[in-house]
């Protein structure tokens, strides 16, 4: 893995990409009929003045991460990587990961039953992953995540949270679940991306809502990420890339914590 001497205007943390003539797993939710590809992602956040981008192996090609590797390599400058892998991997596959530009892994467990994460096979693999400096970034409702995060940081990883934490109806310190889960930011290496907010139904208001109240429960702004959630898989005609830029220009309105948000924070979290 390369690091980056291009200078950093901003990192786009959360992108797919995909052919749609590519195996897809058995068990998946959505599979596309269009191409998403490195080059067009590339493009669209240059044009918008950012200089680096973060790919996110999608859920529907399973733990082949072939496809987002051969990109990682091809623009190991550019680009680092999120891959989704069984839980018995081995430190051999673990290291070609982390060669291309792979820096953690993605449990995306919308819809699924919650796997043991106490079991041996997973202590070991958060493990791997601890010593590598590695991440976890987890795609999961709002309501669960204090169930199995801290289970997940006894092992040390830092934890990603995909899109606000996806709550459906904004976050609600009156909700127990919610109110659990904003108790774990203060002091623990938890961070959370400020994206996609069609995927939690909220309008910009509530949007704004959550960031304050995030920000409340921080006390800072050291942990926050953006990502454009690029090509917005299931939502392609209700938003584009503009559309999630207006976005956050409109939440991140503070030049400080703007810079934070786009480059100090993921330049960390992503070892550019």
């Amino acid at each position: 893995m390369s690091h980056s001497s291009l200078p950093i205007t901003g990192i786009d943390t959360h992108a797919h990409i995909f052919r749609s003539d590519l195996p897809l797993t058995k068990n998946r939710r959505y599979a596309p009929e269009y191409n998403a590809l490195d080059t067009e992602f590339i493009e669209l956040f240059q044009r918008h003045h950012f200089s680096h981008g973060v790919l996110i192996q999608p859920s529907f090609l399973g733990s082949d991460n072939h496809f987002m590797v051969e990109a990682l390599k091809a623009h190991s400058e550019k680009l680092r990587g999120i891959a989704v892998v069984e839980p018995n991997i081995s430190d051999c596959e673990l290291d070609e990961l982390a060669d291309a530009g792979v820096v953690g892994i993605r449990l995306n467990l919308i819809k699924k039953t919650l796997a043991e994460y106490t079991t041996p096979v997973w202590r070991t693999l958060f493990g791997k992953l601890e010593k590598r400096g590695w991440q976890v970034e987890i795609q999961r409702e709002i309501d669960d995540l204090h169930h199995i995060l801290p289970i997940i940081l006894d092992s040390g990883v830092d934890v990603v949270i995909d899109h606000f934490a996806r709550p459906t109806h904004g976050i609600h310190v009156d909700n127990p679940n919610h109110l659990a889960f904003l108790q774990l930011l203060e002091h623990a290496p938890i961070w959370i991306k400020l994206s996609a907010t069609y995927r939690a139904n909220a309008t910009l208001e509530q949007a704004k809502e959550m960031l304050s109240l995030l920000r409340k429960a921080y006390g800072h702004s050291d942990r926050f990420l953006w990502g454009s959630d690029w090509p917005h898989t299931q939502f392609e005609t209700r938003t584009q890339y503009s559309d999630q830029v207006d976005i956050l220009n409109a939440l991140l309105s503070d030049p400080d914590e703007r810079r934070k948000v786009l480059v100090e924070n993921p330049t960390r979290c992503f070892k550019f």
